[in-house]
């Protein structure tokens, strides 16, 4: 699936580097040195994102560390391999349809 260059112009806007990556016919947006919000522990890491359902979620934010924040996370998927690296997620849904590429990112990190 191809996303508009629009919305991933406007990802790099508001988290500066992105890449992108395939595995499996599922894209995956590569956000490095994600700024996290205030409280929590790393204060960023490296993040990837999975703007199409996967594991039961309308979509998923992984992340290259287990992140300490302020609310309790249920970290139900550890190690997972994708693209070479392993990634970590909390549980965690959005229930927006037509979310933008970085209206997804902030509503995932809004669990933090």
């Amino acid at each position: 699936m191809s996303f508009p260059d629009d919305q991933i112009q406007e990802l790099k806007a508001m988290f500066g580097s992105v890449g992108q990556g395939v595995e499996a016919g599922v894209t995956y947006f590569l956000l490095p040195g994600l700024t996290l919000p205030e409280g929590c522990t790393p204060s960023s890491t490296d993040a990837l994102l999975c703007p199409t359902p996967r594991d039961g979620y309308n979509s998923r934010l992984f992340f290259a560390d287990r992140i300490q924040s302020r609310h309790s996370l249920n970290w139900n998927a550890v190690g997972v391999r994708i693209l070479e690296h392993n990634w970590n997620a909390f549980s965690w849904q959005v229930n927006r349809p037509g979310l933008r590429l970085a209206q997804l990112v902030s509503a995932h990190l809004g669990a933090l």
